[in-house]
């Protein structure tokens, strides 16, 4: 792909192939009119407001279903010091080793026997995706030379308040990780062919593998990507056939197979090539065998990786059934604005390719959706997998149309203003306010665990205090009970019977459809601590209430 720098004051790297033209290409005015500083500060300061959104009061919103559910994961990885993956859990290991990290530096430094002294506290686990959804940010910057300062700021920022990308960072589950991954085989690839240095093809490996390690849609992603790779590969040279006006200066532009020979020629030849593509495919085979093999600790978890897309193909047709046009409407619902901004940026780039990566980008968010679109299985936290590619090509339409005209200025301005007041306002209100809030327009609180939840967890801890601590006994009845095993994980005597069950421990937590049962049973014997709320019961999420029994003293 052609590209051009934006680098105000910087050096451009020169087209030597003149084939594509006799001249080598100018910066635009435009270009050359954003000055280095506003790069500089720019950039800081939307790092700064990406990070605040997704730290402040981290642990604020009670973990979902899936958070506990990894959670679990984690605390047993931490414990034990090995991780057995499941075809049947779906996802790959890339979370829970990545959140182990601090747990296992801070069980080096103190080696205390309690895991909340190991670094186990939500705000920590929670981190580790903060810091994925941060490093998103980053690889999105380091396309300012192909895509322009404008576009690449207007692209950060647009995802730095993004409500779900904001809300999916503060999320302990594996899409952050995974857009980061994607996005990062997209940023070494273009890398690798600005620089023609070997070292970014073995990064790309990596990422492969790393995606793959991370989730089994992988291959849907992969898949996307190729597909519109090779349209961009075709559609641009096609596109200057048509429409470019004959001149007699103009010279044949390159084949896609010419310009593949002169990137090996750049390299030092085909056998450079060859020797940095198998550096590529051990890397990318060593670290996927690594992850699955949890390290060297359980081989079957390779064969078990295969398995599970067998068990998802399944799972897709059955689980979380929506209409083909769902992912449209929640994007609409909740990303209206980026939605809006990147369909302009795809129309633009369409018409009139003078970025290929743009052109890219806007392929691959839009083939996505479409893809993912064609399964039935949908749930809201993928809509991050067309979020990002959305934020680069939306903020390619406030360059392109900035480029049009100088006097495009305020059009730009406008669109921005208008853009990230929607999009903050929205984020705002879904991060801190209505976080599990199940009303429809809120489309990334889906099944969530109630603010409520929290509540039940101090009863039972002031009620653990009143017995013996971490040693109290706890008998957990209710059918439904994640994500409580995280926040008990503290407690060395809960029990998960998820049925009536003989019990004698202090502590009974039930359904709010058992109650009968447990009058009968346990009347005498217990007590129920009520909640604030006017049925006195404790709600885990929608549809879903817990009572709380005390041990008669």
């Amino acid at each position: 792909m052609s590209t051009s720098s934006t680098k105000s004051g910087k050096k451009k790297r020169v087209n030597t192939h003149p084939a594509e033209t006799d001249e080598p290409r100018r910066e635009s005015a435009t270009e050359r009119d954003i000055p280095e500083r506003v790069w500089k500060f720019g950039a800081i300061g939307i790092f700064i407001v990406a990070a605040f959104l997704r730290l402040y009061d981290l642990s604020l919103v009670p973990l979902h279903h899936d958070e506990g559910v990894n959670g679990n994961f984690l605390v047993r990885l931490v414990r034990e010091g090995a991780f057995r993956y499941d075809p049947e859990n779906y996802h790959g290991p890339t979370l829970y080793y990545f959140s182990a990290i601090i747990p296992w530096i801070t069980k080096i430094l103190f080696g205390s026997e309690t895991s909340e002294t190991y670094g186990l506290t939500t705000f920590n686990i929670r981190l580790v995706t903060v810091v994925f959804g941060l490093a998103t940010i980053g690889l999105v910057f380091l396309l300012r030379k192909q895509l322009g300062t404008l576009a690449t700021l207007s692209a950060g920022l647009m995802l730095a308040i993004s409500p779900g990308a904001v809300y999916l960072s503060r999320y302990f589950i594996h899409e952050s990780l995974f857009v980061f991954f994607t996005l990062g085989i997209v940023v070494a690839a273009v890398r690798f062919y600005e620089e023609r240095s070997p070292s970014y093809l073995i990064m790309a490996g990596a990422s492969v593998a790393l995606l793959f390690a991370t989730k089994e849609t992988a291959f849907i992603s992969a898949g996307v990507l190729i597909i519109a790779f090779a349209i961009t590969l075709y559609y641009v040279p096609l596109h200057r056939r048509v429409f470019a006006p004959a001149t007699p200066r103009r010279k044949k532009g390159r084949t896609p197979t010419s310009q593949l020979a002169a990137v090996v020629n750049e390299m030092g030849g085909t056998p450079t090539v060859v020797v940095a593509a198998i550096f590529a495919v051990i890397t990318l085979i060593a670290v996927y065998l690594l992850f699955y093999s949890s390290f060297f600790q359980n081989p079957k978890g390779i064969d078990d990786s295969f398995q599970t897309f067998k068990i998802w193909r399944k799972t897709a047709s059955v689980a979380h059934v929506h209409p083909k046009i769902q992912y449209i409407i929640w994007l609409m619902r909740q990303e209206g604005a980026l939605l809006f901004l990147g369909a302009v940026g795809t129309a633009l780039v369409v018409l009139k390719p003078k970025k290929p990566l743009a052109l890219f980008f806007a392929l691959w968010s839009f083939g996505l959706m479409a893809a993912y679109s064609i399964i039935d299985y949908k749930t809201p936290w993928l809509l991050l997998n067309f979020v990002v590619p959305l934020a680069v090509i939306a903020g390619y339409a406030i360059q392109a149309v900035y480029e049009l005209d100088r006097g495009q200025l305020r059009l730009v301005s406008a669109m921005l203003f208008v853009a990230l007041t929607i999009g903050l306002y929205q984020s705002i209100d879904l991060n801190f306010i209505n976080y599990d809030n199940d009303n429809a327009k809120y489309v990334y609180v889906y099944a969530h665990t109630t603010r409520s939840t929290l509540d039940l967890v101090n009863e039972i801890e002031q009620l653990a205090k009143e017995e013996s601590g971490a040693t109290t006994g706890v008998s957990v009845i209710s059918p439904d009970y994640w994500p409580l095993p995280w926040y008990l994980r503290r407690y060395s005597r809960v029990g998960y019977y998820g049925r009536m069950a003989a019990t004698t421990e202090p502590i009974i937590i039930a359904n709010s459809n058992q109650e009968v049962d447990v009058e009968t049973n346990f009347g005498e014997l217990y007590e129920q601590v009520p909640s604030k709320e006017p049925d006195q019961t404790f709600q885990l999420r929608p549809g879903v209430n817990l009572l709380l029994y005390r041990r008669r003293r």
